[in-house]
């Protein structure tokens, strides 16, 4: 039943079945950017972190003792993101856990799945953004209810004591939106890996390829829960506790009534010419244009060329050169809620950790007949 349901909803990715071709235990491959011949053992190994003379790349705003006296209890949520050499040290802690959240754009022809199954950070568990969602509406991986939520992070196998990462194998893309999930349902002890899985590689640490196995079970089950509740069936155990934060997310009707009220700055982070009207919306049946009154800071100005979040000066400068006030309330969108999420992400860098995010963003609001529409810059 779980398999089945798993195969369904990843269909429009084209899963490719590794079974054949990729053996059941989880092998460990050397990244190739190490320049280190590929190897593959057969029992999950980890390279064990060797203390040196040079300074690791910390997170900003934690200091922290020894390995033996870790915990993710007592890290801090005050910066949103990890290193990748902080996430080698610590992979192996009992309260931590890490999530692959890749997601692409339909038009990159990338399969989120399918390049889980070839090379993860090892431990990794799978979380399918289109997955865990909403089945009650087509826009896409719209915010599931509490209920469906704890009862698919339930079956990943996540308690609400875990801390976790998440990462993402563009840098720092999808991942913000996994991030700004578990925040949303009441989970603050989560971070989001700075560069992701392209940073992690690069740096010479290992992968972990499996073709089926605990993980791939508990992305499966995942799958089912989600169907079960949104069915009204009992989904089964749930370890996983929410305690929703409506302030974080936003509805069309509150973005259409912010057009008058101008509570709240309304910044857009998909690029300039669609934000214009100037480039044709990806999907279908969407107008070209933007929210009356919203600035347009793209994304990827929130990160550098390895795709790391900025530092917090340079992230000023950002908002600084668009009119944002950090003193005033903030609400975030996109195309369809995903990259929304970075700018909350480099916003909480800076301090700011009640930014609202317009789940529906541009899709939703785009492809209604009586919503306003602005092309002007």
């Amino acid at each position: 039943m779980a398999s089945s349901l798993f195969s369904k909803t990843f269909l429009g990715h084209r899963l490719i079945q590794f079974s054949s071709s990729l053996p059941h235990k989880p092998l460990i491959f050397s990244s190739f950017f190490n320049k280190r011949q590929l190897r593959a053992q057969a029992e999950p190994t980890y390279t064990a972190y060797k203390a040196s003379s040079r300074p690791s790349r910390w997170m900003a705003s934690a200091t922290f003792e020894t390995r033996t006296s870790f915990s993710t209890q007592s890290l801090s949520t005050n910066d949103p993101v990890v290193s990748v050499d902080w996430l080698h040290a610590n992979l192996r802690e009992p309260d931590m856990k890490v999530l692959d959240a890749s997601w692409y754009m339909p038009d990159e022809q990338r399969n989120p799945i399918q390049e889980y199954q070839v090379a993860h950070i090892p431990g990794a568990l799978f979380f399918d953004v289109d997955g865990i969602a909403d089945r009650t509406t087509k826009l896409p991986h719209m915010l599931p209810s509490e209920e469906a939520f704890a009862a698919a992070v339930s079956s990943l196998g996540i308690q609400n004591n875990d801390g976790l990462v998440v990462y993402d194998g563009k840098g720092i893309f999808s991942a913000a939106r996994v991030w700004w999930m578990f925040r949303v349902f009441g989970h603050d002890r989560v971070w989001v890996l700075d560069g992701g899985l392209p940073r992690w590689r690069a740096s010479g640490y290992d992968v972990e390829s499996s073709a089926s196995g605990d993980a791939i079970l508990k992305a499966s089950a995942a799958s089912e829960a989600i169907e079960k509740v949104y069915q009204g069936q009992t989904a089964g155990p749930v370890t996983f506790q929410t305690k929703f934060q409506p302030h974080l997310v936003w509805t069309l009707d509150q973005v259409r009534r912010n057009i008058e009220e101008k509570t709240h700055q309304h910044i857009d982070a998909r690029s300039k010419p669609r934000f214009e009207g100037a480039a044709p919306e990806p999907r279908k049946g969407i107008r070209s244009g933007h929210v009356p009154g919203s600035k347009c800071i793209p994304f990827p100005q929130m990160l550098d060329a390895s795709q790391t979040l900025l530092p917090a000066d340079e992230l000023k400068k950002r908002y600084d050169e668009e009119g944002i006030s950090l003193e005033r309330p903030v609400v975030t969108s996109c195309g369809t809620g995903v990259t929304a999420c970075v700018l909350a992400l480099g916003l909480h860098r800076l301090g700011k950790t009640d930014v609202a995010v317009y789940d529906g963003s541009w899709t939703e609001w785009g492809a209604q007949s009586d919503t306003p529409v602005d092309t002007s810059s």
